[in-house]
């Protein structure tokens, strides 16, 4: 197990990098690092680990090999997390086990609040969990995990814009748009729409 591969996953921007150990067809464990940290905080505990595993070391953006977010854009807690579902996404693991360092040890937990029904197993190393009011919870997670599930559905969705003529585009906003009258969809598509050579 003291070998290990890299791996990148693309994410809108960039890409979120990873180190592996093990077979790949061994049961998956993720591990996710502490804050200021990289998928390295695991490279002498791995090796003393059970050999029949696939273990994924993930950097989170702005983190290791990972791509960091643009600039000026915050890195919020609950995106590590949904760094995570992409990242489970990408390797296709219905069911795992997680490993977390210190804040990656949060971001595991919330995880497993979020997606119960995806990790078996939960390994917190020197970390403070994450706590939520009763009266919070039930209503907090449900959001959460319909805004994660959302975006990532829209991305997998994402075509290539279609071009329409100016007046396809009026009447398609105008369709989206009951409230619109035609002069004022005109003059919101000035600034709301591109012109290019296809349309």
């Amino acid at each position: 197990l003291g070998m290990f591969s890299e791996l990148k996953f693309p994410v809108p921007w960039g890409h979120v990098a990873a180190k592996a150990w093990g077979p790949s067809e061994g049961y998956p464990v993720l591990c996710l690092h502490g804050w200021l940290d990289n998928a390295n905080t695991f490279d002498k505990l791995i090796p003393l680990l059970p050999r029949d595993c696939y273990y994924v070391a993930m950097d989170f953006s702005g983190h290791g090999l990972s791509s960091h977010r643009p600039a000026g854009s915050p890195y919020y807690f609950l995106d590590y997390v949904s760094e995570v579902r992409r990242v489970v996404a990408a390797l296709q693991w219905r069911q795992f086990t997680l490993i977390g360092h210190s804040m990656g040890g949060s971001v595991a937990g919330m995880f497993c609040f979020l997606y119960p029904e995806m990790v078996d197993r939960l390994i917190l190393l020197e970390t403070l969990g994450f706590l939520l009011t009763p009266e919070d919870t039930e209503a907090w997670l449900e959001s959460q995990r319909m805004v994660i599930d959302t975006i990532l559905s829209l991305e997998a969705k994402q075509q290539t814009p279609k071009a329409r003529s100016p007046e396809a585009a009026l009447q398609r906003l105008l369709e989206a748009n009951s409230h619109l009258t035609a002069e004022g969809g005109a003059i919101l598509l000035q600034r709301g729409a591109t012109e290019t050579p296809a349309g």
